[in-house]
């Protein structure tokens, strides 16, 4: 299919052929027959993206301070790369569309079945866009493709509307003339309102004139005079900002227009460098418009398909946008004759050069012709791939895979790489044309395929490690999966299983064992000498609240990360634990705390912590491993700094071995090492992982009666 994108790093804009996307059961995957160009935001991600690096740093401060905080933590050239791989990088454009529901996952709203046209939202322009169930909207009968694709940006619009909470008979100002803002004062007149509409920009007001309300160009004193006149010397009950401008007049210039205790909404991205006086003045509330309304941003309702009670949250961003085609359906609202221009999905660079350079190009669109039956296949680039067996798949191209694990892939002699695949498809084009990878397949089972694919590695999200990595061992093919191995003891099961029943190799991508660091510690410490008392701190960091480490279908970071350093303590042990136990500090769901400790005990009398925390420092080293026994004592200090009984230990390669593991992976699936013991302790970890994680569901959530202070 072909999709439109941007560089993030330079704005350079093409079109582009990518597998149809794979659609979770909570998703819908929509054949586009119209998207919108929405030209005051687009127009700014285009510009932003063409910019150089000191305006980006100017215009985003906040992605500034966490380089700076990356750099502390992880040094200048890890954050450097870091960098560059976000800046080579392209991102979809587009968020307001129309099209055909192809498939409709099992957990979407039953309305949505394959052949019902919908309104979507947050999808991009692209022939086949994945949406969240939520998020398609069906079009009622007499509303074109053409009127259904503003829906999104409707809703936007619809949304600052509902925030000036102004009832019939009252007057609202529009600032700003743009498509947010002509949407709103067509969506005003429907709903009863007064409205003034007020912009720089003649033609625009002439619009809202012939919408039915009052188009006045801005021209200072005499704008807010005639706005006092229409109110009877009142003022509006409210003014929409919906323009998008660096300046602060906009907000101050309001107040004067307002009638004493007034609102005012902003919707667009203005300045908001305020003076005291004039909000004190008149007691005015100012409130803001965030997106399409309630849901926006909430993974619970975008990603899981979880709607709110219509009783408690009326408008919901879905039933904006539903709201806004029952007006379009029954003739309160017209948007056809906003269209200014529509282009074929292949004349994208052409449509984004008419938005920058024709003033008068308000709502431009692209138009598809795919048929909906005629799902993308996979995209082979011509690129080399590895002859008889010996390419690498890979499942998963997320930045982790970018920027870490193909790098380290390449520099442990896999150089051979046959396919990609990922969920969305994009990014797996995007790393096929940066890594040389041959093929860009649709799905798993299409990768499974091809038959130079004789090594799998399994990059992807963690709740499809265990089926993925179950599904290429039957496929006969070596597979490499990054932790965790499974989320489940029944997924744990099934893997084994899996294993048993097929010929190739497992490794599990526990890379912290084969690190110098760690290789010393095991070659200082007799291997009967006694137990050890091994203490691993690590301060982790605050993971921002949309990052998907808090989804709960991903295991949080006890099973995604911790297991790393139990891992390691095991390793260094030479066994796994016989018994296991968590304890967090509560605050979220059971498997999503994120301060957590461990307790292990091992058969030969070994012990362990592992506290693992949030709230630390940024300035503090994430890792440091103290062990005790055996008549030594050494430190790791995060894989940099090795010490054993007081004398620092020079490294060659002082890292987190993922080149090293990935070598002796390399030399097992040649015949040239003996990977049992790795796997053995790959799957015990995984179990005593698992075991952890009944241990902190079950943690009593009361003190005791006996443990109670009198």
């Amino acid at each position: 299919m072909k999709q439109v994108v941007q560089s993030v790093g330079d704005g350079n804009l093409r079109v582009v052929e990518v597998p149809s996307p794979t659609p979770a059961p909570t998703d819908v995957l929509v054949a586009t027959r119209r998207s919108l160009l929405s030209s005051g935001t687009e127009r700014a991600v285009r510009e932003l993206a063409s910019a150089g690096l000191l305006r980006k740093a100017k215009a985003r401060p906040d992605l500034v301070r966490a380089v700076l905080k990356k750099a502390r933590t992880d040094g200048i050239s890890n954050t450097v790369q870091a960098v560059r791989t976000r800046l080579d990088d392209d991102m979809p454009l587009g968020y307001s569309a129309a099209g055909v529901v192809v498939i409709a996952g099992g957990a979407v709203p039953g309305t949505l079945v394959p052949g019902s046209r919908v309104a979507t939202a947050s999808a991009g322009h692209a022939e086949i866009q994945l949406v969240p169930g939520l998020l398609a909207v069906p079009i009622p009968d007499g509303v074109s493709d053409q009127a259904a694709a503003f829906g999104a940006v409707a809703a936007v619009a619809l949304q600052g509307l509902r925030q000036a909470d102004v009832a019939p008979g009252g007057t609202i100002v529009v600032v700003g003339l743009g498509l947010v803002g002509q949407l709103t004062v067509r969506m005003a007149v429907a709903s009863g309102l007064d409205v003034v509409g007020v912009d720089l920009r003649g033609w625009t007001t002439e619009l809202v004139t012939a919408a039915g309300g009052l188009g006045l160009v801005e021209s200072g004193e005499d704008t807010t005079e005639t706005i006092r006149a229409r109110t009877r010397g009142r003022g509006a009950d409210a003014v929409l900002i919906t323009a998008s401008t660096p300046s602060s007049d906009p907000v101050m210039s309001s107040c004067a227009r307002l009638r004493d205790r007034g609102r005012i909404v902003v919707v667009g991205d203005v300045g908001l460098d305020l003076a005291r006086t004039p909000f004190y003045e008149k007691e005015i509330e100012l409130r803001f418009a965030r997106s399409y309304g309630p849901g926006r941003y909430e993974r619970s309702y975008e990603e899981f398909a979880v709607d709110y009670p219509v009783g408690h949250v009326r408008w919901t961003e879905g039933r904006n946008i539903e709201a806004f085609l029952d007006l379009v359906g029954r003739g309160r609202v017209t948007v056809d004759d906003l269209v200014t221009h529509v282009f074929p999905v292949d004349e994208a660079e052409k449509a984004y050069a008419t938005v920058g350079s024709d003033p008068r190009a308000l709502a431009v669109q692209f138009c598809y012709d795919l048929d909906p039956a005629a799902r993308s296949e996979r995209i082979v680039l011509g690129a080399r791939s590895g002859p008889g067996g010996l390419g690498a798949g890979i499942i998963g191209a997320g930045n982790f895979a970018k920027a870490t694990f193909l790098p380290a892939l390449g520099r442990a002699g896999w150089t051979e790489l046959a396919a990609v695949t990922s969920s969305g498809g994009l990014t797996a084009r995007h790393l096929a044309e940066h890594h040389g990878i041959g093929i860009v397949c649709p799905d798993v089972d299409d990768l499974l395929t091809i038959d130079d694919v004789g090594t799998v590695f399994v990059l992807s999200r963690h709740d499809s490690h265990a089926q993925f990595v179950s599904k290429a061992l039957r496929a006969g093919r070596n597979v490499f999966v990054e932790k965790p191995l499974a989320l489940t003891h029944h997924e744990l099961d099934e893997v084994v299983d899996a294993l048993g029943a097929g010929e190739g190799q497992l490794w599990v991508g526990f890379n912290r064992r084969h690190s110098e660091a760690v290789h010393r510690t095991a070659a200082a410490l007799p291997a009967d000498g006694g137990p050890l008392v091994a203490t691993y701190r690590v301060s982790a960091g605050r993971l921002p609240a949309a990052h998907w480490y808090k989804d709960r279908r991903q295991g949080g970071r006890l099973l995604g990360e911790v297991c790393h350093f139990v891992d390691v303590i095991s390793w260094i042990v030479g066994a796994a634990p016989v018994r296991v136990t968590a304890m967090g500090s509560g605050g979220a769901e059971a498997l999503l705390q994120e301060n957590l400790v461990l307790t292990l005990a091992y058969g030969d009398g070994s012990l362990a912590t592992v506290s693992y925390a949030e709230h630390g420092h940024p300035s503090t080293a994430k890792e440091r491993l103290e062990i005790l026994g055996r008549g030594h004592s050494i430190t790791i200090d995060d894989y940099k700094r090795l010490t054993v009984d007081g004398k620092d230990v020079k490294m060659r390669n002082p890292d987190k071995g993922h080149v090293r593991n990935l070598e002796r992976f390399h030399a097992v699936v040649r015949g040239e090492a003996d990977g049992t013991a790795d796997l053995r302790m790959s799957i015990a970890t995984t179990a005593t992982m698992l075991d952890a994680a009944s241990s902190l569901m079950a943690e009593p959530t009361t003190t005791p009666p006996h443990l109670q202070r009198p």
